[in-house]
């Protein structure tokens, strides 16, 4: 690891002087993990807020692992809209979205891990989670945070508790829960960019032993570009529509029960996430027929013609210009306290989701390369635990868990691949069950130790048809993992609490996600000259086999606590390593462009920091993460930790002016920093896949009468129009440019609640 002088110096290589001179300035670096209130007392204005990161009610401090959490309440006022700007936020994680082209996925990287792809035959390596219910697809996933009673955002491996598919770490998301408090909030924001949000939050107690509350939204907002070469499309480039709606109701018929059943659905449509195609920096894409004649170059010109910016689409393909979504869920949960010391609970969940997306990679209007794409997955999912104590110095949470997941993605008739037919067919079953216990001790009044194990199996059922004349290919495999936990707590006698964890996690094994190498194969049989030779050579040799496990182990100290009166403070140091972690690294051999599987060792090492400081109407919020990630060259080749800067910072000072009569003004302003990274696990050839460094600026003035009737607000996102690469893949014919759909937005939103 860089001493601290090194990572001094890096700091001030990368920021701007601005945003540098605002760092170096602060009294604190900041994150998101504590609750203010502005006219609250000095003792509320630090009162942390309790998390459930270890499946069980604590203290934030007291979590012995790197996490960060935000108040559901206060994130319109930071800019948080959806979970792509919870990753502007926390130190090193950043969030990008691209899967398919579709505007409503979420990829996020913690520490150097994710995933870049969208197929059902591929997993995540961070989990998301919605009250308790594994969310195992990403599309669709980019949350209206609406009404939402908190997040969480653990770093490192959570592999004891939250299993697999979270060797990077896990993002929690907790929705309000009926009580018996009668309240109706509306929200709504006007803006630029035809920005158009609504939402009508309803809680209700029906008896003493029954309450509803529900929440509906609308939100809207225009595109950045045209589709030039398809007058009839539906949607601009990066528009996007979407209806959500949430009922929930809390039966609550004693003091020892409680259940909780949830419904949520949501439907969104629009145009196609922004992007461009560099072809001259490749050059090797060419059109064959057409006006231009045979084997005619593609150029730049074709994908942006004069008159035009990158943010328009010259595709010709009308069924790319559209993505949509949908899902639908119910869960229920279920609370039995037996006693003072246990607790029974359930959670039971079914989910379905479908979407339609998909890409023209060589972005012209000819018909080279386009993908359109349909997928769906229907998953259910169990989860027993009881916690509880086993005497006054010993508290346990211990679980049962079932997840079945089945999903089919599908590249047909309107497909194609170098001016020919594309065919892409995968199907998948999944099947884990895991079994988990987690011990915490207290030694002494100032120091506690805790321990965990999950063992999880895994069962895929797996099948893909790539070539008609081959036919569909089947495949099933096993995993079982233990994974592991030990830590330790300790309390100084300022209150502050120190911390050591080693932790485990890993990810299941997975099939290929587009193995088009058992087209080679068929022809290296016989192919048509003899297709049952060739079919049997396939079967006998065959690429659609499923890799093994994943494996992390995360090495972490902290500190974390309130250092005075003013000022909150989170520190962590960590070391993760990772085994038979699979890396898809395109290269230039000297037989040409080549893509190669490699299956890579991957150390990611650095440090984090999180507080708040305050003082009287004062406060400013300050993350900041540094971390070196080290990938295992093989054959000469080392890959790149791809969507992962190595800096992120972010600062939102706040202050509050009292005016005559008790109305107040809140002026609030967030500064956000990602460092240069790569857009792929590969920094050849000549780094064209490399992303610049990002400064995005929020602010927000809200004003609020002293019977606090209402809240008005003017708002500014990325107020400087900052337009930054979401990814950069190349193919070997061209590089695509994933853009954002993140453009400078500003407005009013206003707020009651009665």
């Amino acid at each position: 690891m860089k001493n601290t002088t090194a990572v001094t110096k890096t700091l001030a290589s990368k920021l701007s002087p601005v945003a540098l001179a605002v760092a170096i300035t602060l009294p604190s670096l900041s994150g998101q993990a504590f609750a203010q209130e502005t006219e609250a007392t000095e003792e509320q204005k630090f009162e942390a807020i309790t998390v459930t990161a270890t499946k069980r009610p604590q203290v934030i401090y007291e979590v012995p692992i790197a996490l960060s959490a935000f108040d559901g309440d206060k994130l319109a006022a930071q800019g948080i809209t959806d979970l792509t700007d919870v990753g502007k936020f926390v130190p090193n994680l950043n969030i990008t979205g691209f899967s398919a082209g579709h505007t409503s996925s979420v990829n996020p990287f913690i520490r150097g891990i994710g995933l870049q792809d969208h197929l059902i035959t591929t997993d995540p390596g961070v989990s998301v989670y919605v009250d308790g219910v594994y969310l195992g697809r990403q599309v669709g996933q980019n949350w209206s945070l609406n009404n939402i009673q908190r997040i969480e955002v653990l770093r490192g491996p959570q592999g004891t508790l939250y299993g697999r598919n979270s060797i990077g770490g896990a993002i929690n998301i907790i929705t309000k829960e009926p009580d018996q408090g009668d309240v109706t909030k509306v929200n709504t924001e006007f803006g630029t960019r035809e920005r158009l949000k609504a939402d009508v939050f309803v809680n209700h107690g029906l008896t003493d032993e029954l309450a509803f509350n529900m929440n509906l939204a609308f939100n809207k907002r225009d595109g950045l570009g045209e589709f030039i070469n398809v007058p009839n499309a539906e949607y601009d480039v990066g528009e996007t529509e979407d209806i959500s709606g949430r009922f929930s109701v809390k039966w609550e018929p004693s003091e020892d029960f409680r259940m909780v059943l949830t419904a949520d659905a949501n439907s969104g449509d629009g145009g196609l996430r922004p992007y461009t195609v560099l072809i001259n920096e490749v050059g090797s894409a060419r059109y064959f027929g057409g006006n231009n004649g045979l084997n005619q170059p593609l150029r730049n010109s074709d994908v942006i013609p004069d008159g035009y910016d990158r943010y328009d689409n010259a595709t010709g393909t009308e069924a790319v210009t559209g993505v949509s979504n949908q899902a639908h869920g119910v869960s229920l949960t279920t609370e039995w306290d037996i006693n003072m010391d246990y607790t029974v609970k359930v959670v039971a969940s079914q989910r379905s989701s479908e979407y339609k997306a998909g890409l023209d990679d060589d972005g012209t209007i000819y018909s080279l390369d386009q993908f359109p794409e349909r997928g769906e997955a229907d998953q259910t999912s169990v989860e027993l635990q009881l916690n509880g104590y086993l005497n006054a110095y010993t508290d346990f949470v211990a679980g049962l868990y079932y997840f079945n997941e089945e999903g089919k993605n599908r590249q047909g008739e309107d497909s194609s691949f170098d001016g020919g037919p594309n065919l892409l067919e995968l199907d998948q079953e999944t099947t884990s069950k895991a079994a988990y216990l987690n011990v915490r001790h207290d030694l002494t009044d100032d120091l506690s130790i805790s321990g965990g194990l999950r063992y999880t199996q895994d069962e895929k059922e797996a099948s893909a048809n790539v070539f008609s004349a081959l036919g569909t290919i089947f495949d099933a495999n096993d995993w079982d993992e233990l994974t592991w936990e030990v830590a330790t707590n300790y309390t100084f006698e300022n209150g502050m609490t120190g911390y050591a964890t080693i932790q485990s996690g890993y990810q299941s094994g997975q099939y290929p996600a587009r193995p088009f190498c058992l087209i080679g194969q068929f022809f290296a049989g016989g192919g048509f000259d003899d297709i049952d030779a060739a079919q049997a050579a396939v079967r006998a040799n065959n690429c659609f086999t499923a890799s093994d496990n994943i494996t992390a182990t995360n090495y972490e100290v902290g500190v974390k606590g309130r250092v005075n009166e003013h000022f909150d403070l989170s520190i962590a140091v960590f070391n993760t390593e990772f085994e038979d972690l699979p890396y898809q690294v395109s290269r230039v051999s000297e037989s040409g462009f080549d893509t190669a599987n490699l299956v890579v060792e991957q150390t990611s090492r650095g440090i984090e920091f999180d507080s708040t400081f305050s003082y009287e109407n004062f406060s400013v919020m300050t993350s900041i993460g540094y971390m070196d990630v080290d990938v295992e060259e093989q054959a000469g080749f080392r890959p790149v930790a791809p969507l992962t800067p190595d800096l992120t910072l972010s600062v939102g000072p706040q202050y509050t002016f009292e005016l005559d009569g008790g109305d107040s003004i809140r002026v609030r302003a967030d500064y956000s920093y990602r460092a240069e990274m790569y857009g792929e696990p590969t920094s050849a050839p000549e780094r064209m896949t490399e992303l610049d460094s990002r400064e995005l600026v929020n602010f927000d003035i809200a004003y609020t009468p002293a019977d606090d009737a209402y809240t008005v607000a003017l708002y500014g996102r990325n107020i400087f129009d900052e337009r930054y690469d979401n990814a950069r893949l190349n193919t070997g014919d061209y590089i695509l440019q994933i853009l954002s759909n993140d453009a400078s937005e500003f407005g009013v939103r206003f707020s009651t609640e009665f």
